[in-house]
């Protein structure tokens, strides 16, 4: 096993570790795609619609009928309107309902049609936007308790929800922005960004060595990944490729195996990917790939290599003590690739171990096979 390591001060630090790897109004049932053919919703999109938004499965159909004519309508509209134009909406259960609104009122009798009524309201929508754009420009002014604003044209006006509405106050008076048209709304919201967790990206232990994910597994409702025993023990804890905290070693074998498991926070989400190139393959479950089987590897160090199987069940001596089970490949890999991605077509295959050579001269390299590591602990494999 390979190890790569930098020199700070005269003192050697470990920096990886393969360190060697929607009442249808507006409905026409038989809608049309731009080019002319008939386009029916995926099955999945109206299950999951009918799952989320607590409706029928055909009023999921009728809703996303009456959605994709009212874009229209709506480009249509604000084009008529023109600077009195102050928003549209939909509303019902299936989106049978367009409301177009004016600050202009002698517009309003223009605003006609079946499934769409006419609202007059105060404010136009440039005017909204323009207030929007004067809380950005002040961004960096505005307190942590006020993480969001925007355009409501619901409710003609611009809205910024804050924990601390006295804050918030202060924040858009200091804007210049006129006061009439923003409005504060408590709100205990706490944005925060989102991270995916996929096959070959980068992570670091304790803030120093860098190893790759292998794949995304869960266990129970707890989500994470596995990758190389070596790369850390329980308790040690991981930084993602962005080195945004990330998890903790929940369990590690070796030498003897060379596995391990990593449970991750609510920042990130387990994808059923493995990075190849540019794209992603997606992960579909994990059968064995015999000897001679072609076989891919992603790992943060070398990326995406492939060679073939040669032999299963194989023994190897690394200086930390030997390890078995082990499975050997000609797909190269160099430090930093440790516990990345080893896959065949669409199946899971394991997470890189070690080995000998490089990615300029060729090598061999060798991975512990996946279903190993999730009968340990329990776990169960993110699929696609």
């Amino acid at each position: 096993m390979l190890r790569r390591r930098t020199v700070t001060a005269g003192c050697a630090l470990a920096v990886s570790a393969l360190t060697m790897m929607a009442a249808p109004a507006l409905a026409d049932r038989t809608p049309s795609s731009a080019s002319g053919t008939t386009a029916a919703p995926a099955p999945t999109m109206i299950d999951a619609m009918s799952r989320d938004l607590g409706i029928t499965k055909e009023q999921a159909e009728s809703r996303l009928l009456n959605e994709a004519r009212a874009a229209g309508l709506e480009a249509s509209y604000r084009d008529k309107l023109g600077g009195s134009y102050a928003g549209s909406w939909l509303s019902g259960p299936t989106s049978a309902t367009l409301t177009v609104a004016t600050s202009d009122a002698a517009a309003a009798a223009s605003i006609t049609g079946v499934g769409v009524k006419a609202q007059v309201v105060k404010n136009s929508l440039a005017s909204l936007n323009a207030a929007k754009d004067a809380l950005d420009k002040a961004a960096a002014n505005a307190p942590a308790s006020a993480p969001s604003w925007y355009v409501d044209v619901a409710t003609n006006s611009v809205v910024v929800l804050s924990s601390a509405p006295a804050e918030a106050d202060g924040f858009i008076s200091a804007s210049g922005v006129d006061k009439a048209l923003v409005r504060v709304e408590q709100s205990a919201e706490a944005p925060r960004t989102f991270y995916d967790l996929r096959g070959g990206d980068a992570y670091y232990i304790n803030n120093s060595a860098r190893c790759s994910i292998g794949f995304s597994v869960r266990r129970g409702s707890t989500p994470g990944f596995v990758t190389a025993g070596h790369c850390g023990r329980a308790g040690n804890t991981t930084t993602g490729y962005n080195q945004v905290a990330q998890g903790t070693f929940q369990g590690s074998s070796f030498p003897g195996n060379d596995y391990a498991w990593v449970a991750v926070n609510s920042n990130w989400t387990p994808q059923p990917w493995v990075k190849s190139g540019s794209s992603n393959v997606i992960v579909r479950g994990y059968s064995v790939a015999g000897v001679g089987s072609s076989i891919c590897r992603s790992g943060s160090t070398t990326g995406w290599r492939c060679g073939t199987v040669q032999q299963l069940n194989a023994t190897v001596r690394y200086s930390q003590g030997t390890v078995s089970g082990l499975t050997r490949t000609n797909a190269c890999a160099e430090p930093g690739d440790s516990g990345g991605s080893f896959i065949s077509g669409n199946q899971a295959q394991g997470m890189t171990s070690g080995g000998s050579g490089n990615c300029s001269s060729g090598g061999t390299t060798y991975f512990q096979p996946v279903g190993e590591a999730l009968s340990a602990y329990g776990l169960t494999l993110v699929t696609g």
